[in-house]
């Protein structure tokens, strides 16, 4: 007979409604927690075991006697309200997902010698706008016109973030949590979000998100580093939250990917935004961006062009969705730079295998052909 596991009946309501489901709902598929809830039996090891994997959480909570008090690390902006009070279950472990990936990266490099980056927070005290943009395409080594001499902005893109990468900024590209794919993290709570720090920083773009949307969500999450404020953001209908930071940030972006002084002078010549996307690379949403900031557009014709292109964006995802390359798409779940530190550190012998599976969420046969074939 199976050890059964008395449980307090507020513990699995919390998990319950953690994880994102409705009580009802879920205990009328589930009738059994529906039992354990009311008192009528309690569960096994193995049953509960299952179901803190149906609510993503570790088995040792459950036998808590009260819910313990989680706060997210970092604040999360909202377009419609300042600061989000609430936060998905899938955003909130892979915030800690990625922190502890940069917990060990940070004492990885320290151990190793590597010195800080002095853009980090380089301009904590400052909100002049053109000299963090300045500052920024130097690290990068990015001319103003950098994006003209690629034919596509997917190129342009792929260009920028080698770069970023290579100035030791770790990027991630991630639709889900980690690399399970019932897990996903909603585009509408969250574009992206970065983790500051002076030797080891990471941003975090939602994959889920439309492509042509991503490039400024990348802009945004520079910003930050060179400012020296973590944070998330929804950034609904590409416009910012009502903070500070979050419109120094958005001014910083908007000027990185398209120059004031040159959105003018091409838009005086061509005032069509197919044609000033393409001549600065970068999406149609991106100039109707600018064209709302520079005061050439209207920000009720920038919602109507927002809304329509967003319809279309959606149209092409669902036609283009697909299985995919696994381990192309790992390459970005990881990040080139992680992953090539975690492959560094396993080949001299400071990693355990054991670790890195954890590190990278990749096992066995999966962890040896992606290091060894595609990597």
């Amino acid at each position: 007979m199976s050890s059964e596991i008395a449980v307090q009946n507020n513990i699995l309501a919390w998990a319950i409604h953690r994880a994102g489901f409705d009580l009802q709902t879920f205990t009328e598929k589930h009738p059994n927690v529906g039992k354990w809830l009311k008192g009528e039996k309690n569960p096994t090891v193995k049953q509960l075991e299952d179901f803190s994997k149906q609510v993503y959480l570790p088995f040792g909570y459950l036998l808590l006697k009260e819910p313990p008090k989680e706060k997210m690390p970092i604040p999360f902006f909202r377009t419609n309200n300042t600061q989000a009070t609430e936060i998905s279950i899938n955003i909130y472990d892979t915030v800690l997902l990625m922190q502890q990936r940069q917990g060990w990266l940070k004492e990885y490099l320290k151990d190793n010698d590597f010195e800080i980056l002095p853009f980090v927070g380089k301009f904590s005290n400052s909100t002049k706008v053109k000299d963090i943009v300045n500052d920024i395409r130097e690290t990068l080594g990015l001319p103003e016109s950098w994006a003209s001499h690629f034919k596509t902005w997917y190129e342009a893109q792929d260009h920028l973030v080698t770069h970023i990468e290579d100035s030791g900024i770790v990027t991630v590209f991630n639709g889900v949590v980690e690399n399970n794919g019932h897990r996903k993290i909603p585009v509408n709570e969250c574009r992206g979000f970065v983790l500051v720090d002076e030797i080891a920083p990471f941003m975090f773009i939602n994959n889920a998100d439309y492509k042509s949307a991503q490039m400024f969500t990348i802009a945004h999450e520079l910003a930050h580093i060179w400012i020296g404020h973590s944070a998330g953001f929804d950034y609904a209908e590409m416009l910012p939250a009502n903070d500070p930071i979050e419109r120094l940030c958005d001014k910083v972006a908007a000027e990185f990917l398209v120059p004031e002084d040159t959105f003018v002078e091409v838009w005086q010549e061509k005032p069509n935004i197919k044609d000033v996307a393409r001549f600065f690379k970068v999406s149609e949403i991106v100039i109707a961006r600018r064209a709302l900031d520079i005061g050439v557009m209207t920000k009720r014709q920038f919602l109507n062009f927002y809304e329509a292109y967003a319809n279309r964006e959606f149209t092409k995802k669902e036609s283009q969705a697909g299985g995919g390359d696994f381990y192309a798409t790992t390459k970005k779940r990881l990040s080139i730079t992680f992953a090539s530190h975690i492959n560094n550190a396993v080949k001299s012998g400071v990693l355990l295998y054991r670790d890195a599976y954890k590190l990278t969420g990749l096992k066995g046969d999966t962890f040896q052909n992606f290091f060894s074939k595609h990597f």
